[in-house]
């Protein structure tokens, strides 16, 4: 997993409540199992003028040429509600977005973004309107986002603080996954294994049965 300190981009104001999975990548889209493939699906029944079509839908913030290659996020409260599928996140990652700024996530979801290394910023929404609205009128739509310093940055200046869990940032600025982030404890895990063996040798022991 790549690691995350701060990345300064094209963002995309994309300012709707409620955006679930299922508008995230439908399952129509969901053709296998694997990580790979997903990004032209991405919010595919606002992206495309029809199902199956892949002709792109006039308006959608992603086809605006202005937001070409962008890598941050910027959408509504209970982004990511709805279903658990963890193919939501594999499709922005695969797309390019490093991080999605919002005033609030689905746990699950929010729990999928740190697993894949995607940073889930939580902003006031008073201060995520500040920022769509320097997103659309902005020749150039940056943004920042400095996980080190957990703020979200304005090229003009404005800074906010977003809250981001302890665990959950140590993760991200390591590149690391929750296997990987356990394993950073396995002497102390080692230690108290043989602690607990000392103490109680017939848990450990092998039984025959006949």
């Amino acid at each position: 997993m790549k690691p995350f300190t701060k990345v300064t981009a094209i963002a995309a104001p994309l300012l709707r409540d409620n955006v679930d999975t299922d508008a995230i990548i439908p399952s129509r889209e969901m053709r296998s199992v694997s990580k790979n493939g997903l990004a032209d699906g991405l919010f595919s029944g606002w992206r495309y003028t029809s199902i199956g079509s892949r002709d792109p839908q006039p308006g959608f913030v992603l086809n605006n040429p202005v937001y070409a290659g962008a890598e941050i996020l910027v959408s509504g409260a209970n982004f990511g509600c709805g279903s658990s599928r963890e193919h939501a996140v594999w499709a922005l990652a695969e797309y390019g977005f490093r991080a999605v700024v919002a005033p609030s996530f689905n746990p699950i979801f929010l729990g999928n973004c740190v697993a894949n290394g995607v940073v889930p910023a939580m902003l006031d929404r008073a201060w995520i309107e500040a920022i769509v609205h320097s997103l659309e009128n902005d020749a150039e739509p940056m943004l920042t986002v400095d996980l080190e310093a957990q703020r979200v940055v304005l090229p003009n200046g404005p800074n906010w603080r977003f809250e981001i869990d302890r665990d959950a940032r140590e993760m991200l600025l390591a590149g690391r996954d929750a296997i990987a982030q356990t394993l950073q404890l396995a002497e102390e895990i080692e230690r108290a294994r043989a602690r607990d063996m000392a103490a109680r040798p017939w848990i450990y022991s092998t039984i025959t049965r006949s």
